[in-house]
């Protein structure tokens, strides 16, 4: 068993303070994304996870197999760093053997892991290949392989989607879910939302090293927009003053000829709604409109910057995730 527990942290750079009083818990099994734009704080974060630096304020708890630990120990887990480490003079087999190796795993263990993986991730064939003589992508595809080649318990994964075309974002995000489904726990941190959307099951916002928002999908679409968004539309062409006239109707806006979306008043429910609006005219449809993770990172992003003043962070940390 495994839980990281993060109690109000911070880091600062010289006059920045790249995180800024975050807590939250990861447990085991889970998927936990770190989000936000570049500069957010989110590599910050990471490194202190992994014990690269330290924390000037707040602490860190990991509890591991029933103990607890001031930093993980390198058998129990894979790091995926911002910026790459692997030798491009050396070949795939090189490089994933001389890991393995620093992992403590025997000789047969780690050929066995290497024809697993890199069947799985298509290197098979360019097992003996340098490097450097790989795509961008194929590249990536080795870094995975040399964080997970000795079966951790926890993946830290900084940008995993970095360099992957679509085919194999889907097929990363495939085998992410499968170790999951093994009991393995996976902190990330990545910039495709719909990605994120699909995997985690507890993400943090973060934006100029604050918190925006925590929690699951649910409830960090109902801390970013609590509006209740439904799109209707009716049997007949319907005049607005109609429904300006309906006291579970906050807002609305007509989208197309027969399609409009409204928000619900609060205090009423849904049974309150669809009351009033059939009172209107016969519904053809009615459906709840859930917001993408994509849109509200952007309108959350943009309103936590329009109430912070600007902080030169990328300048001072050079942290690009």
């Amino acid at each position: 068993m495994l839980r990281i527990s993060a109690d109000q942290i911070e880091k600062s750079y010289s006059t920045v303070k790249a995180v800024n009083g975050i807590s939250f818990d990861v447990h085991s099994g889970q998927i936990f994304a770190l989000l936000g734009p570049n500069g957010a704080g989110k590599s910050s974060l990471i490194r202190m996870l992994v014990g690269l630096t330290r924390p000037d304020a707040g602490t860190i708890r990991i509890e591991y197999k029933g103990e607890e630990l001031n930093a993980l120990p390198q058998r129990c887990y894979g790091y995926l760093p911002e910026d790459r480490g692997l030798y491009q003079d050396k070949t795939v087999r090189q490089n994933l053997t001389y890991i393995g190796k620093l992992r403590g795993m025997a000789a047969a263990d780690i050929e066995a892991a290497l024809i697993l993986w890199c069947t799985r991730l298509d290197l098979l064939e360019k097992m003996d290949d340098n490097l450097n003589k790989l795509s961008k992508g194929n590249q990536q595809k080795v870094q995975l392989i040399s964080c997970v080649l000795h079966t951790p318990d926890l993946l830290i994964l900084d940008e995993p989607f970095s360099g992957l075309d679509p085919v194999n974002q889907e097929h990363v995000l495939s085998i992410l879910t499968e170790l999951k489904q093994s009991g393995t726990t996976v902190i990330l941190s990545a910039h495709q939302m719909a990605l994120v959307e699909r995997l985690a099951d507890q993400m943090l916002l973060l934006n100029k090293g604050e918190l925006v928002a925590q929690g699951s999908l649910a409830q960090v679409s109902q801390q970013l927009d609590p509006k209740q968004w439904f799109e209707v539309s009716f049997e007949q062409q319907i005049n607005s003053q109609a429904l300006e006239q309906l006291s579970a109707v906050a807002e609305f806006k007509t989208c197309d000829s027969d399609k409009i979306q409204l928000t619900l008043t609060k205090g009423y429910n849904v049974s309150q709604l669809l009351q009033q609006l059939t009172s209107v005219a016969e519904l053809a449809d009615f459906s709840r409109i859930q917001p993408s993770l994509h849109q509200l990172y952007l309108t959350a992003v943009q309103q936590h910057n329009q109430q912070k003043p600007a902080n030169p962070i990328n300048n001072a940390e050079g942290d690009a995730a």
